[in-house]
């Protein structure tokens, strides 16, 4: 048996100080841990009493780390991320509610069908948000994030949901012509375009776009429509192909590096629950 003994400070004193140099302000601190700025600045003043230094130097609207505070500041957040991380793996701990954002495409392209199976898996209710593209959303770090790109991002839980694929695509009934010399549907965003597929596989860049959408969604709508050829993410309409509601056109594929990647921050999610909600919605 290790008797070692511990001269530590209160774990909430601890707490109080990493949410308020994360944070950058005792108000801010105070509204992530459910206390009031007093108890905030209170604990803190206890902790700096506990130490025999100052961690904040304190202004009148700001707060900045000492040289003191900013050295131990990464000692705290290693050992709370780690007693927070063995609890939940030896105690099965997880949120009950955990929120999605992704863009509506994505919702109702991929993430509907799939909400089911992630809330049962996750034990959590899921709410999902909806963004703008290229809008920034303030509960960013406080979501799971849905988001497209390749692959650089600095949160610690990211998997991507599939390898992207970009191929055109057109209604049943438009199949009897030269799918070359159809209408086309563009469509805005981060995907490759129709000049990018011409140029990668030598096909005419004309006729140009007369339809142009700001959503993948749309544009697949107009696409089942019959109003021309779209160029879409192959997983992302793989349904409709499968039910025969749209028609792969060509064998000529774009496999871009780029894809939608499952994003989490630690303070947003568990390892446990975050295994269990990428595999739901990777499948």
């Amino acid at each position: 048996m290790d008797n070692t003994s511990y001269s530590l400070p209160p774990l909430e004193w601890v707490r109080a100080f990493e949410a308020a140099a994360r944070l950058g302000s005792f108000t801010a601190a105070a509204s992530e841990t459910g206390l009031t700025q007093p108890a905030i600045s209170q604990r803190i003043g206890q902790l700096e009493k506990h130490l025999g230094t100052r961690l904040f130097v304190r202004k009148a609207r700001t707060i900045t780390l000492t040289v003191e505070g900013e050295t131990w500041l990464p000692h705290v957040q290693t050992a709370l991320r780690g007693l927070s991380d063995s609890s939940e793996t030896l105690f099965a701990r997880g949120r009950r509610r955990l929120t999605i954002s992704a863009s509506q495409s994505v919702i109702s392209l991929w993430l509907a069908t799939r909400l089911g199976r992630a809330s049962a898996d996750t034990g959590a209710e899921i709410s999902v948000q909806s963004y703008i593209l290229g809008g920034q959303t303030a509960t960013e770090d406080s979501t799971v994030q849905i988001r497209y790109g390749a692959g650089d991002w600095a949160h610690p839980f990211q998997t991507p949901l599939f390898k992207e694929a970009i191929a055109p695509v057109c209604a049943p009934r438009l199949t009897s012509q030269a799918w070359t010399r159809l209408p086309r549907i563009a469509c805005t965003g981060p995907r490759p375009d129709w000049d990018q597929y011409s140029t990668r596989f030598g096909i005419p860049s004309t006729p140009v776009p007369t339809l142009r959408f700001d959503t993948l969604h749309g544009a697949i709508a107009a696409a089942k429509a019959g109003l021309g050829v779209a160029l879409v993410s192959l997983p992302l309409c793989a349904e409709d192909i499968a039910s025969g509601a749209l028609v792969q056109l060509g064998d000529e594929v774009l496999d871009p590096p780029e894809t939608y990647w499952l994003l989490a921050s630690r303070n947003v999610i568990g390892h446990r629950q975050w295994t269990a909600l990428s595999a739901a919605l990777t499948a």
